[in-house]
């Protein structure tokens, strides 16, 4: 094992003490995994897995004849783009960027070069897992995240030179929220976007405001995954936190400040907590005069193309290789799926699978009128993004593997792939609660038709059938809007691990749909967001091809009926709740 892999394994993760007194019995110390490529073995704490490191190798920088400049002239230029496949880093271009994500449950950072490919040997992965509840509780440890994320960069710096990296930037799962204190502490767990504690005051908003006014000006339908219930239920619900905040950030905004001293907060990132006005770009004034919040509680707000200067203090010492490197204020994880996939067009629309689910579109400015299912999130002063999100879909899969009776893969596949059937459970599979279209935080899973015969099988046809018919809501409001879609391009791990849901998916929608045949498009996306700004003149490397899955004319009278069976128990079940 190298020395950079062995101080890895000796670091422990920090866990904050702020935890306890913030959600009393319901969290648990956040454990991450702790595997090494090499030789696993159970320990204690955070250990980084670093991807096919070949131990020991010194790393050199590429040869000086080697430059983007040199590569985009004619006379050098004797292949075509090439595919965006990894790259030893002798044969890497630069400048460099380091580009990370965190997801729902595990903290990435890989190296790309100036045409966005990942440089082998150069990234590393830590595991984790939100502290979910009964009550709706969905929490991480901020610190214990600032911490792994740290790991993360040392393990994918390991053997740079000093200045090596010219641009830092990171996505992380959206909608976060954190209450930081005078000195830049976090005094609160963040809360994810699953989060749904604040449904009481999500109802007492929705009494006082208009919601389709509120929606029209920040782009979202207020939610329990939104910043404005957030803070009533912190206010109501935890006085001595509220007093004490000095600041109200997303986990992004305090990791970076932590690590680098960068304090600045994406268009994106506001967007989604629903606190920007999608027509100015500022904070909404009304909403907050409703949180009883101030503009100067949050961060400055940033372009894309704005990048910040970190303390060299914190980072010249510690990671030498990002020396001279500009930060880019983290994006939302949304954001940077549809930039990595190719999504970036009023034409194309992006078709997340992981732990949660989207169908987004980047638009010119914004729509003038928003359809009431769909969000409409500023990204910078030229762009939206327009789509509706799904809490539940790598979680349904996850959820129906460790419930039900294990399942042969290639048996679940085949049973996937079939001609469906009448007798199939209607399933509303909303396991943490509901974002698009209903925006019902507090609704939970429904199962119908469900027999003494119902076998695994069964449900999970039924589920995943109802996966698919949440998608297809959201795409029924975007076809709604002034957008001429040619193409759905589907990435996530869902469909790499779950093929055959994509099929399901397909014949609901009615619709091709083109799935990228290629892992961590969303970090790549973050790192294209960066390299367009610092080299602007670069190409980007091709996306591998695409299969395409074709829907069946034949099974589109079944799922239209499902579609409306679906709407009829979600009326009488969900929405006459609400």
């Amino acid at each position: 094992m190298s020395r950079a892999a062995g101080a890895l394994a000796s670091r422990r993760a920090r866990v904050g003490p702020v935890w306890r007194a913030f959600a009393p019995g319901a969290f648990g110390l956040v454990v991450a995994a702790i595997v090494l490529v090499t030789k696993p073995a159970p320990r204690e704490g955070l250990v980084v897995r670093e991807w096919a490191r070949e131990w020991g190798r010194p790393r050199r920088m590429p040869s000086k004849e080697v430059t983007m400049t040199e590569t985009m002239m004619p006379g050098n230029q004797t292949t075509e783009i090439p595919e965006a496949r990894p790259v030893p880093f002798a044969r890497a271009i630069g400048p460099f960027v380091l580009a990370m994500d965190i997801g729902s449950t595990s903290t990435r950072a890989a190296l790309y070069d100036a045409m966005a490919r990942p440089v082998l040997e150069q990234n590393a992965v830590a595991e984790h897992h939100f502290v979910e509840g009964a009550d709706g509780t969905s929490e991480i440890d901020a610190d214990q995240m600032a911490d792994e994320v740290a790991e993360t960069i040392t393990g994918a710096l390991a053997g740079l030179e000093p200045g090596t990296v010219s641009a830092v930037a990171m996505d992380t799962f959206a909608a976060s929220l954190i209450c930081v204190d005078a000195q830049g502490r976090a005094i609160s767990p963040c809360m994810t976007y699953a989060d749904s504690r604040s449904a009481p005051q999500l109802a007492e908003l929705r009494k006082v405001l208009d919601l389709d006014e509120a929606q029209q000006a920040v782009g979202v339908r207020l939610h329990t995954s939104y910043h404005p219930p957030r803070l009533l239920w912190i206010k109501q619900n935890h006085p001595d936190f509220w007093a004490r905040t000095a600041r109200f950030v997303s986990l992004g905004e305090y990791v970076f400040t932590k690590l680098a001293g960068v304090d600045a907060c994406a268009t994106s990132t506001m967007a989604w907590a629903g606190m920007l006005n999608r027509h100015s770009g500022q904070l909404d004034d009304y909403l907050l005069s409703v949180t009883d919040t101030r503009a100067d509680q949050y961060a400055q707000i940033v372009d894309p193309d704005q990048p910040q200067t970190p303390d060299p203090g914190l980072i010249n010492d510690r990671w030498p290789a990002l020396s001279g490197a500009k930060w880019f204020p983290t994006i939302p994880d949304g954001y940077a799926s549809n930039i990595g996939v190719g999504a970036v067009g009023a034409e194309t629309v992006a078709l997340s699978a992981a732990t949660s689910g989207a169908m987004r579109v980047i638009v010119p400015g914004t729509p003038e009128k928003l359809p009431s299912g769909l969000w409409a999130y500023r990204v910078s002063r030229h762009e939206s993004i327009v789509g509706g999100a799904l809490n539940d879909v790598g979680r349904v899969m996850t959820w129906l593997t460790t419930t039900f009776a294990p399942v042969d893969a290639t048996e679940r596949d085949t049973a996937l792939r079939a001609a469906p059937r009448p007798d199939t459970p209607l399933v509303l599979p909303f396991l943490t609660g509901e974002r698009a279209t209903g925006w019902s935080g507090n609704a939970r899973a429904v199962f119908c038709g469900v027999t003494a015969a119902s076998g695994p099988w069964d449900m999970w046809r039924g589920t995943v059938e109802g996966v698919a018919i949440s998608y297809r809501r959201i795409f029924e409001q975007l076809r709604s809007i002034d957008v001429n879609i040619e193409r759905i391009l589907a990435s996530g791990g869902v469909t790499h691990h779950f093929p055959a849901t994509l099929d399901v998916i397909t014949n609901a929608l009615g619709y091709p749909v083109h799935v990228v045949n290629m892992e961590r498009m969303t970090m790549r996306g973050t790192a294209m967001m960066a390299l367009g700004v610092i080299n602007p003149e670069g190409k980007f490397a091709t996306a591998p091809q695409h299969s395409v899955n074709n829907p069946d004319p034949s099974q589109a009278p079944y799922y239209d009926d499902l579609r409306k069976r679906f709407e009829e128990v979600y009326d009488e079940v969900i929405a006459g709740k609400e």
